[in-house]
C-alpha cells in the first residue's frame, strides 16, 4: 500500500515532484469504485482529492493510518470534516487557489447570458445574420446581486464594480458596515429583496445543511422577468426543477449554470433552452488557478508527512 493516495485526477508540475519524493498512487477512477478505494486506503498516510471522492466516516474508518486529507478546491462537502478532526486527522483545502478564476468564469457567464453571446455565434454559423434578435443588454449601471460575499463573491463584485454595476449583496454572516460591503460601496439587503431588485444574480454560498436547495421555485418567481441567474458555487443550493419551472413560465429571462444538482447531470428541459447557459463545472480549471491548487495540496501533504505543519488547514 503507498504513502499517499491520489483518486482523481490531480496533475501537476508539484505532483510529480511528489510521485518522486514519496510512494504515490495515483488513480484518476479510483473514486467510481468504493470497495476498491477502501481496500488501497489501508495503509494511506496521505488521500489527495477533488469533489468526486466521498471521503464519508466509513472511509476514514478504513484508514488508520491516514494523517491528512488534501482537497484540491474550496468546498469540503464531500468530506466529513468533524468526523476527521475527531479522528485526529489534518484537513487541508485551497480556499483561495482558484477563487479568481471562478470570478472571471462568473463575469464571462454574465457577458455571455446579457450580450446573447451563444445563440448569436449558433445563428451565425447555420447561416444567419440576425443582428436585430440578438440585441443584448449592457452590464453598466445594472444591479449584480450576490449571494454570499466571502473571498469569491468579493472579487467577483470588484469585477462587475469596473462595469459599473451596482452591487447589492445577502450574506447572513457580514453586517451593513463590513469592509468588502464599504469598499465596493455595496447594499446588504434581506435574500428576497436582493432577488427582487437585481437585474443579475450570482450566487456564491458553499453547500451546507442550511443551504442545500436554498433557492427554490418561490425565490425566482421573485426575480424580474427580464434578469438572469448565474451559479457557479455548488448545484446542490439550487432546487433545479424550480429554477427549470421559473424559465419556462418566463419569471426570469435567462440562467447560467456551472455546477448542477447531480454531476454529471441527466438530461433536462434545461438543455433545451436557449436561454440557458450549461458548463461542466469549468470555474476552478484555468492553467493558472489549477497550478496553484496541486502546488498547496502536495506542499501540505509534504508537510504533514516530514511531521510539520500543514498551511491550508481546515478547523470544523
Amino acid at each position: 500500500m503507498s504513502d499517499v493516495l491520489v483518486t482523481e485526477n490531480i496533475q501537476g508540475v508539484s505532483m510529480n515532484r511528489l510521485i518522486q519524493e514519496h510512494d504515490v498512487e495515483f488513480d484518476a477512477y479510483l473514486w467510481q469504485n468504493t470497495d476498491l478505494l477502501k481496500q488501497k486506503i489501508q495503509n494511506t498516510k496521505a488521500l489527495i482529492v477533488r469533489n468526486q471522492t466521498k471521503v464519508d466516516r466509513e472511509l476514514i474508518d478504513a484508514a488508520p493510518d491516514l494523517k491528512i486529507i488534501a482537497r484540491a478546491g474550496v468546498g469540503l462537502d464531500n468530506v466529513d470534516t468533524e468526523y476527521a478532526h475527531e479522528k485526529g486527522i489534518v484537513v487541508c483545502f485551497t480556499p483561495d487557489a482558484n477563487s479568481l478564476s471562478v470570478a472571471e468564469l462568473t463575469i464571462g457567464l454574465m457577458l455571455a447570458l446579457m450580450r446573447k453571446i451563444p445563440e448569436a455565434r449558433q445563428d451565425t454559423l447555420t447561416g444567419g445574420w440576425n443582428r436585430l434578435k440578438f440585441t443584448g443588454s449592457e452590464l453598466y449601471g445594472k444591479s449584480f446581486g450576490l449571494i454570499g460575499m466571502g473571498r469569491i463573491g468579493s472579487l467577483t463584485a470588484t469585477r462587475a464594480k469596473a462595469f459599473g454595476m451596482n452591487i447589492l449583496a445577502a450574506d447572513p454572516f457580514l453586517k451593513a458596515d463590513a469592509p468588502q460591503l464599504k469598499e465596493l460601496n455595496a447594499t446588504l439587503l434581506s435574500l428576497d429583496d436582493l432577488l427582487a431588485e437585481s437585474d443579475v444574480v450570482s450566487c456564491h454560498s458553499p453547500l451546507t445543511p442550511d443551504t442545500r436547495k436554498m433557492l427554490t421555485y418561490q425565490h425566482f418567481r421573485r426575480m424580474k422577468p427580464d434578469a438572469f441567474f448565474i451559479n457557479t458555487s455548488r448545484g446542490e443550493v439550487v432546487d433545479e426543477r424550480g429554477l427549470t419551472q421559473a424559465l419556462l413560465e418566463h419569471k426570469l429571462a435567462g440562467a447560467a449554470l456551472d455546477v448542477r444538482e447531480t454531476e454529471p447531470p441527466k438530461q433536462s428541459p434545461l438543455n433545451q433552452m436557449e436561454n440557458v447557459i450549461l458548463t461542466p463545472h469549468i470555474a476552478a480549471f484555468t492553467v493558472e488557478a489549477q497550478a496553484r491548487v496541486v502546488d498547496s495540496v502536495c506542499e501540505d501533504v509534504r508537510l504533514v508527512l516530514s511531521g510539520k505543519k500543514a498551511i491550508n488547514v481546515f478547523e470544523p
